[in-house]
Parts: C-alpha cells; structure tokens; sequence
C-alpha cells in the first residue's frame, strides 16, 4: 500500500497562492490514480483535480485556469499549484490515489490526513 502525507496548507487572503505536496511512501504515486479532493465541513469530498490511470487531467469547473496538478516522480510527490485563491476554495484538501482507472469521480482507497486552506476575503 502507498502512505499519503500532505503539506503546504496555510491562511492566505484572496488573489494569493498556496502550493500543496502530497508525499508518497511505499510504493510508486505514479503508477496510481491520483487526485486532489476538498472537503468543507458538513458537505461531501468533492474532486479537484486528478490524474488518472491513463495520463488524463481533469479540473472541477471551480478551479479550472487557476489551479494545476503535477507531480514529482524523482520526489514521488503529488503538488497542486493553487493561484487567484477565493474563499470558496476553503477547505481540508486530501490526497488520494487509486488503483482504479478514474478517482476523480470514484474517489480513493488510499487518503492523507489532509491539509487546511483558509482564503479570506
């Protein structure tokens, strides 16, 4: 199994930016579907970006051109590059790899323990 250990969340007022890093061990992040999901409290785990089985990237709709996924296979690192931040983009950002070949919207069976993001307007 991979572990998942995420970094990078912080406070940051409106229009700033936040890089987050997802640190594998175990096995290979590359070799998995592997995503980003938020969560606010008392609502559902939402995608943000991911990188699924076959190479594709998908965005939510609310990210699109001001977030960017990539990964580190040197570093065995998963990062998201958070730019023009909003209050809305407030949450516990997780992530999450899958064997499966989409986890964009199947999710994960394999989770960090998250990483806040706070944006203030």
């Amino acid at each position: 199994q991979v572990q998942l250990d995420e970094s990078g969340g912080g406070s940051v007022q409106a229009g700033g930016s936040l890089r987050l890093s997802c640190a594998a061990s175990g096995d290979t992040l590359s070799s998995y579907c592997r995503a980003w999901f938020r969560q606010v409290p008392g609502k559902e785990r939402k995608g943000v970006a991911a990188i699924d089985m076959d190479g594709s990237i998908t965005y939510a709709d609310s990210v699109k051109g001001r977030f960017t996924i990539s990964e580190d296979n040197a570093k065995n690192t998963l990062d998201l590059q958070m730019n023009s931040l909003k209050p809305e983009d407030t949450g516990e950002y997780y992530c999450v790899a899958d064997t499966e070949p989409d986890c964009y919207s199947g999710g994960g069976i394999y989770w960090g323990l998250g990483t806040q993001v706070t944006v203030s307007s």
